[in-house]
């Protein structure tokens, strides 16, 4: 009994140790390709899996994430037969694990051979120009052929990008100098405009300083010929008010003469002054009593001898009549 015991006990651990190592743990974003008897039986997802002892097993553990295959430079020649060097990075994730198993001996090392002729194919119907700016151009194209010629492979490309283009050394100084050519160009074509800027701009300037230099002449001349003429206006005004109040005091005409005269006196008043007397106001002195009282001028002036009317000739027939 007790032999039996312990054999039992040992065919017991035997399994426990079986099935335990036969317990399979997928990780996240892996799975498992499984053959039973050397033929594809399954594919495990993450979890927990059991294997069944000798027959079935484990052909290939395949990683479900993204990931990068980064090409070593390799000589392209363009359409103008100038060979360059460009390395190519490509992004893919395997979306069929059954494919990329049996669909390809090496799917990585197929799809960095595809993507090496890919690349020439399309350099190829390029110039040096065209390859140094369609990068974003090359890029799709290459995306799209890749990932529809590793559809049979279980391979998703999602992205292409070329990482560096070397050009020969005696182009890229020739591409030197032309950069610095164009650079030169575009300053000197700058320091033009910024002149001919300048020069509009001063020109603009005189121009409206010269306007406002003549309007502002003209409103002064008009500003003067404005107050002359307010001025002239107010003096005629004040004179027609001075002889409207005389008229409304009631002074006569010997009052009026002897205001005229008093403004002649004024006038005469200075050195080298010379006034000369209308024969009408030397009458009227003549005539005007208060005038000749105040001033003397009326004794002192002669009055002239006015000449007597001549005799009617008496006509000859009414004398012998």
């Amino acid at each position: 009994m007790t032999t039996a015991f312990y054999t039992l006990l040992g065919v017991a651990v035997v399994l426990f140790l079986i099935i335990v190592s036969n317990l399979k743990v997928v990780p996240q974003a892996n799975e498992y390709i499984v053959e039973t008897l050397g033929k594809y039986s399954k594919t495990w997802s993450a979890g927990l899996h059991f294997k069944i002892p000798f027959l079935q097993s484990i052909a290939k553990k395949i990683t479900l994430k993204e990931q990068v295959l980064d090409s070593p430079p390799q000589p392209v020649i363009t359409k103008d037969n100038v060979t360059m060097q460009i390395d190519t990075v490509v992004y893919f994730r395997i979306f069929d694990s059954k494919l990329y198993t049996y669909g390809a001996v090496n799917p990585v090392s197929a799809l960095e051979n595809l993507t090496a002729t890919t690349l020439r194919n399309l350099i190829g119907e390029l110039d040096l120009d065209g390859t140094l700016t369609s990068r974003d151009t090359i890029n799709g194209k290459m995306t799209t052929i890749l990932d529809d010629a590793t559809d049979q492979w279980g391979i998703k490309v999602s992205r292409v990008e070329l990482k560096n283009i070397i050009p020969p050394k005696e182009i890229q100084n020739a591409m030197e100098k032309q950069m610095k050519a164009e650079r030169e160009r575009r300053e000197t074509l700058l320091q033009a405009e910024g002149h001919k800027a300048a020069a509009i701009t001063r020109a603009e300037g005189d121009k409206q300083a010269m306007i406002l230099a003549a309007e502002g002449e003209r409103d002064a001349t008009i500003a003067r010929a404005e107050g002359e003429a307010k001025a002239v206006f107010l003096a005629k005004q004040a004179e027609a008010d001075g002889i409207r109040l005389l008229r409304e005091a009631g002074a006569d005409g010997a009052v009026l003469e002897l205001k005229r005269f008093e403004t002649l006196a004024k006038v005469a008043d200075g050195q080298a002054s010379k006034v000369i007397i209308p024969t009408d106001a030397v009458n009227a002195v003549t005539r005007d009593v208060i005038f000749s009282e105040s001033t003397g001028l009326g004794s002192a002036t002669k009055q002239g001898k006015r000449p007597e009317p001549k005799a009617k000739p008496v006509d000859a027939c009414c004398d012998e009549e």
